[in-house]
Protein backbone atom coordinates (compact mmCIF):
# COMPACT_ATOMS: atom_id res chain seq x y z
CA UNK A 1 0.00 0.00 0.00
CA UNK A 2 1.62 2.96 -1.04
CA UNK A 3 1.72 6.34 1.59
CA UNK A 4 -0.92 8.20 -0.31
CA UNK A 5 -3.72 4.93 -0.03
CA UNK A 6 -2.58 5.05 3.91
CA UNK A 7 -3.29 8.28 4.39
CA UNK A 8 -6.55 8.04 2.32
CA UNK A 9 -7.49 5.30 4.20
CA UNK A 10 -6.26 6.88 8.22
CA UNK A 11 -8.25 9.69 6.91
CA UNK A 12 -11.51 7.64 6.16
CA UNK A 13 -11.09 5.86 9.37
CA UNK A 14 -12.04 9.72 11.08
CA UNK A 15 -15.11 9.73 13.19
CA UNK A 16 -18.06 10.35 10.28
CA UNK A 17 -16.14 10.75 8.00
CA UNK A 18 -18.09 11.06 3.97
CA UNK A 19 -15.01 10.84 1.84
CA UNK A 20 -11.00 11.90 1.43
CA UNK A 21 -8.95 13.53 -1.13
CA UNK A 22 -5.70 14.53 -2.39
CA UNK A 23 -5.84 17.38 -5.00
CA UNK A 24 -3.43 19.69 -6.72
CA UNK A 25 -5.00 22.78 -6.49
CA UNK A 26 -3.27 24.60 -9.54
CA UNK A 27 -5.01 21.96 -11.82
CA UNK A 28 -7.67 20.89 -10.41
CA UNK A 29 -6.58 17.18 -10.70
CA UNK A 30 -7.39 14.12 -8.12
CA UNK A 31 -4.19 12.39 -6.71
CA UNK A 32 -6.27 10.23 -4.61
CA UNK A 33 -9.82 9.44 -3.61
CA UNK A 34 -11.30 7.55 -0.43
CA UNK A 35 -14.79 7.15 0.14
CA UNK A 36 -17.69 8.99 -1.18
CA UNK A 37 -21.36 8.52 -1.60
CA UNK A 38 -23.44 7.35 -4.36
CA UNK A 39 -25.06 11.12 -4.31
CA UNK A 40 -21.98 13.23 -4.38
CA UNK A 41 -19.07 12.66 -6.78
CA UNK A 42 -15.79 12.90 -4.72
CA UNK A 43 -13.90 13.58 -7.44
CA UNK A 44 -15.79 17.02 -8.78
CA UNK A 45 -16.33 18.40 -5.36
CA UNK A 46 -12.50 17.93 -4.72
CA UNK A 47 -11.93 19.59 -8.08
CA UNK A 48 -14.17 22.32 -7.23
CA UNK A 49 -12.72 23.03 -3.87
CA UNK A 50 -9.19 23.98 -5.97
CA UNK A 51 -11.06 27.65 -6.96
CA UNK A 52 -11.82 28.27 -2.72
CA UNK A 53 -8.18 27.38 -2.12
CA UNK A 54 -6.71 29.67 -5.18
CA UNK A 55 -8.94 32.51 -4.18
CA UNK A 56 -7.98 32.33 -0.75
CA UNK A 57 -4.26 32.22 -1.92
CA UNK A 58 -4.96 35.15 -3.73
CA UNK A 59 -6.55 37.15 -1.44
CA UNK A 60 -3.43 36.72 1.21
CA UNK A 61 -1.21 37.33 -1.71
CA UNK A 62 -3.10 40.57 -2.23
CA UNK A 63 -3.34 41.67 1.72
CA UNK A 64 0.49 41.14 1.32
CA UNK A 65 -0.04 38.67 4.71
CA UNK A 66 3.22 36.69 5.43
CA UNK A 67 1.10 33.61 7.08
CA UNK A 68 -0.74 30.64 5.24
CA UNK A 69 -3.28 28.94 4.82
CA UNK A 70 -3.54 26.44 8.07
CA UNK A 71 -7.04 24.78 7.07
CA UNK A 72 -10.67 26.00 5.66
CA UNK A 73 -13.29 24.89 6.96
CA UNK A 74 -16.77 24.72 5.02
CA UNK A 75 -20.18 24.45 7.21
CA UNK A 76 -23.17 22.75 5.50
CA UNK A 77 -26.27 21.69 6.73
CA UNK A 78 -25.10 18.34 7.37
CA UNK A 79 -21.53 17.98 6.95
CA UNK A 80 -18.07 19.85 7.41
CA UNK A 81 -15.59 19.72 4.51
CA UNK A 82 -12.27 20.75 5.60
CA UNK A 83 -9.42 21.69 3.44
CA UNK A 84 -5.83 21.35 4.26
CA UNK A 85 -2.97 22.38 2.31
CA UNK A 86 0.11 20.42 2.37
CA UNK A 87 2.98 22.68 3.61
CA UNK A 88 5.87 20.11 2.88
CA UNK A 89 8.40 20.65 0.13
CA UNK A 90 7.02 17.85 -2.30
CA UNK A 91 3.33 18.73 -1.32
CA UNK A 92 3.16 22.40 -2.44
CA UNK A 93 0.41 23.01 -4.72
CA UNK A 94 -1.69 19.84 -2.73
CA UNK A 95 -4.51 20.06 -0.46
CA UNK A 96 -5.96 16.78 1.64
CA UNK A 97 -9.67 17.27 1.48
CA UNK A 98 -12.17 15.45 4.26
CA UNK A 99 -15.91 15.34 3.95
CA UNK A 100 -17.18 14.24 7.60
CA UNK A 101 -20.88 14.34 8.59
CA UNK A 102 -21.81 17.01 11.13
CA UNK A 103 -23.58 14.71 13.24
CA UNK A 104 -20.98 11.79 13.67
CA UNK A 105 -18.04 13.83 13.98
CA UNK A 106 -16.03 16.11 16.67
CA UNK A 107 -14.81 18.80 15.06
CA UNK A 108 -11.80 19.55 16.55
CA UNK A 109 -10.73 15.70 16.73
CA UNK A 110 -11.46 15.69 12.79
CA UNK A 111 -8.82 18.88 12.40
CA UNK A 112 -6.17 17.63 14.58
CA UNK A 113 -6.36 14.04 13.05
CA UNK A 114 -6.02 15.62 9.58
CA UNK A 115 -2.97 17.55 10.38
CA UNK A 116 -1.24 14.35 11.87
CA UNK A 117 -2.18 12.46 8.60
CA UNK A 118 -0.68 15.85 6.79
CA UNK A 119 2.48 15.01 8.74
CA UNK A 120 3.15 11.55 7.86
CA UNK A 121 2.11 11.71 3.76
CA UNK A 122 5.49 11.63 1.88
CA UNK A 123 5.30 12.58 -1.84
Amino acid sequence: MSNLDAALKSAMSIDGAIGAALVDYTSGMTLGVAGGTGEIDLTVAAAGNTDVVRAKMRTIEMLDLKDEIEDILITLGTQYHLIRPLTSRTGKGLFLYLMVSKSRTNLALARHQLRSIEETLEL
